[in-house]
């Protein structure tokens, strides 16, 4: 009689997995398919998307060239001023404009859709964490969005086209003309833009941590050169070889690496507080 019962109990084990991963099946679909239908409607939008969007930084009537020649005019002096970019965009290859449409098209699905494909997996998440975990972590999603986006714009607005400006303008020799593939500036613009809005999601990442109790602000503070150094690496990696652009991405992740040093004190305060009410 017991094993039968031992059976059964296992089976419903079994069953209970079976049902979770079904279950976290459908949310990564239902992920997978918002990116799938915002790629669907950026390549739809091609002219739009292209001349609108992704190539606006090559032409010198972008928001951000505009705006520093503002601030240029504003102080007297128009070397913010840029007339020319001097670098054309070809595509080489046979298939180079199609393949680059699929994939710009998948990268803006990824980006618009970031929000809900993160709810979707928060939803999944969410209740296996303690009620206690739930309450501290409300708002997850609005923040990380928050994040994401600012970080994508930082990136579109403020690093790529001052990159873009610096190895357009970079000549070994006046001889050699700079003509860019598509495929080369594409992978710049979305590689910067992408780094930035991930990057961004540094203060999220330590309230988590900080709530598993893997960091402390005396950690944080204890390594704050170390992660300086390992800032600036990073910044050398996903940005093109220029200082300027690098410091664009390291001075703000530096900030927000002392941002996260207060989010992660305000958490130790909070727990503290808790942890003295309850033992009263």
């Amino acid at each position: 009689m017991d094993q039968p019962y031992l059976e059964g109990g296992e089976q419903q084990q079994e069953m209970s997995f079976v049902d979770h991963l079904e279950e976290l099946r459908w949310h990564i679909i239902r992920s997978v398919g918002s990116i799938l239908v915002f790629a669907i409607a950026a390549f739809m939008a091609k002219g739009f998307v292209f001349h609108d969007i992704i190539l606006a930084p090559s032409r010198t009537d972008f928001f951000s060239y505009k705006f520093m020649c503002e601030i240029g005019q504003r102080i007297g002096s128009d070397v913010l001023c840029i007339e020319d970019l001097g670098f054309t965009i070809q595509s080489r290859q046979m298939s180079g404009q199609f393949a680059m449409h699929i994939m710009v098209s998948l990268v803006l699905g990824l980006a618009c859709a970031f929000p809900y494909a993160f709810w979707e997996i928060w939803r999944f998440i969410k209740p296996g964490l303690y009620p206690q975990e739930q309450q501290n972590s409300r708002g997850a999603v609005f923040w990380v969005s928050v994040l994401f986006a600012m970080g994508l714009l930082f990136g579109y607005y403020v690093v790529s086209p001052i990159s873009i400006n610096f190895l357009a303008g970079y000549q070994v020799d006046p001889t050699i003309l700079n003509e860019f593939d598509l495929s080369s500036y594409i992978s710049t613009l979305t590689t910067l833009c992408l780094a930035c809005a991930f990057m961004f999601e540094l203060p999220v990442i330590v309230y988590f941590f900080t709530k598993a109790g893997l960091l402390s602000p005396e950690i944080m503070k204890l390594y704050r050169r170390h992660s300086i150094v390992v800032i600036l690496v990073l910044s050398a990696i996903i940005t093109p070889p220029d200082v300027i652009s690098q410091l664009l991405i390291s001075f703000p992740l530096i900030l927000l690496y002392e941002v996260s040093i207060s989010v992660s004190r305000r958490i130790i305060k909070s727990d503290l507080k808790r942890l003295n009410e309850n033992n009263a």
